[in-house]
């Protein structure tokens, strides 16, 4: 593996998911594996599991892990190409960049969304620098438009989970929230499991779906109790409309999940990527009960993270 950003960066998913596992069994395996390398974590953005998960992934592989809060620690970075800097910033991302080659082994960025300029956040402006200007391998930790980590820790969730008799409907359902929030996880996860072996459905109200380019041919149903109907894992995600960028289309009925909707599911496991506005998007009687697995989730982001830095880490070894 050269990079990770994407689900078409992983050669054998399945594979992926297994060492994962493994992983998760004895964490502790591959101590020295890293020894020597050093792992530079930029968030532009705010982060508690991303942060954390790849921390403890890190220093479970031996690695040194330079953290850097980039827009609280760093100086004002300026993004675009020619630019005059005679304003407020006062460092280039291509001189951060090309700093940061000479500090790490391994670069991972954390860059949301801006939610102002559509095709800014379609072309990736923040991590496509990344990925133009690194000289080593660059791991998206979430970008605009996707969040392969957590996308793989999903896939590990669903299959510890997964009743193997049948093949799983997982549902993609969109949930209410106060503020447009980015389409990151919901493009990411919908790429992800048209690799996995699952009857994937997307719900969401009308003007809320999102970006052919990554849903395909996914079954999209704008009648939540429709979508829910035999489910065996939910994915409770909201998003604001892609069409109508970063808009909020009106939305009539109730889309926050409750038990009287898992009540019509095939006693479906409901997943949440957190942070989470308990009873708003789902209700507290579905966080914290039975059939959350919303914390196992969570835990599995240690787990997704160590084994695309082990295989990173297989990679520089081979050069």
């Amino acid at each position: 593996m050269k990079k990770f950003t994407s689900v078409s960066d992983v050669e054998n998913l399945q594979e992926i998911i297994k060492k994962a596992l493994e992983i998760k069994a004895d964490p502790l395996t591959e101590t020295e594996k890293g020894k020597g390398k050093t792992i530079g974590l930029v968030f532009l953005n705010s982060s508690l599991r991303t942060r954390l998960s790849s921390q403890i992934a890190a220093q479970n592989l031996g690695l040194n892990v330079l953290t850097l809060n980039a827009a609280q620690e760093a100086w004002n970075l300026e993004f675009a190409d020619g630019a005059v800097m005679n304003g407020d910033t006062v460092e280039h991302i291509k001189d951060a960049i090309e700093v940061l080659n000479q500090y790490c082994d391994i670069i991972a960025v954390r860059c949301f969304a801006g939610m102002k300029s559509k095709e800014d956040d379609v072309n990736e402006s923040i991590l496509s620098q990344f990925e133009k200007h690194a000289k080593v391998p660059v791991i998206s930790l979430e970008s605009a438009t996707r969040h392969p980590l957590q996308s793989l820790a999903d896939c590990i969730t669903i299959t510890e989970n997964w009743k193997k008799d049948h093949k799983p409907k997982v549902v993609l359902t969109w949930a209410p929230h106060i503020k447009p929030i980015a389409h990151a996880v919901g493009n990411s996860f919908a790429e992800w499991m048209q690799e996995m072996d699952v009857e994937l459905v997307i719900a969401n109200p009308e003007g809320y779906d999102l970006d052919k380019n990554f849903t395909k041919d996914i079954k999209v149903i704008h009648d939540q109790d429709e979508a829910l109907k035999d489910a065996d894992f939910i994915y409770v995600k909201n998003w604001s409309s892609f069409d109508d960028y970063a808009a909020m289309p009106e939305v009539k009925g109730d889309w926050m999940l409750t038990n009287e909707k898992l009540a019509h599911t095939n006693d479906a496991k409901v997943m949440h990527c957190l942070p989470v506005r308990r009873n708003v998007e789902l209700s507290d009687e579905v966080m914290d009960g039975d059939h959350s697995i919303i914390y196992q989730q969570a835990k599995n982001r240690i787990f997704s993270a160590q084994a695309v830095f082990s295989e990173i880490l297989d990679e520089l070894k081979a050069e």
